[in-house]
């Protein structure tokens, strides 16, 4: 299984046991995602600068693998990655790192 597959296992286990918190989430997700001054791809990508700056790995693969999905750039992940360490010291300089690994790897 690989590591998106796990993510998504583990997230709809979660929204079968909290389905109203799910649903919840859900609707929160779309709302953020509305709008067309930013791509998609964009919008991922910020998503996973802020996964970066937060320290949450998972958020990483999960908005890169969406990103990637919706033709984001590497570069563009590059210059998000600078914002995001500066924003967020030594530990997102190290969620950086693996948020560029992560893209890297992914296809």
């Amino acid at each position: 299984m690989s590591e998106i597959q796990d993510i998504n296992a583990r997230l709809g286990a979660l929204a079968k046991a909290l389905p109203e918190v799910a649903g919840g989430f859900r609707q929160l997700a779309k709302g953020a995602h509305a709008g067309s001054r930013f791509s998609g791809a964009q919008k991922e990508l910020l998503a996973a600068a802020f996964g970066v700056v937060r320290g949450c790995e998972d958020c990483i693969v999960y908005h890169l693998d969406a990103a990637k999905k919706q033709g984001a750039e590497r570069e563009d992940l590059v210059e998000l990655l600078g914002i995001a360490v500066e924003m967020g010291g030594g530990p997102a300089m190290v969620y950086a790192a693996k948020a560029l690994k992560t893209f890297d790897a992914t296809s």
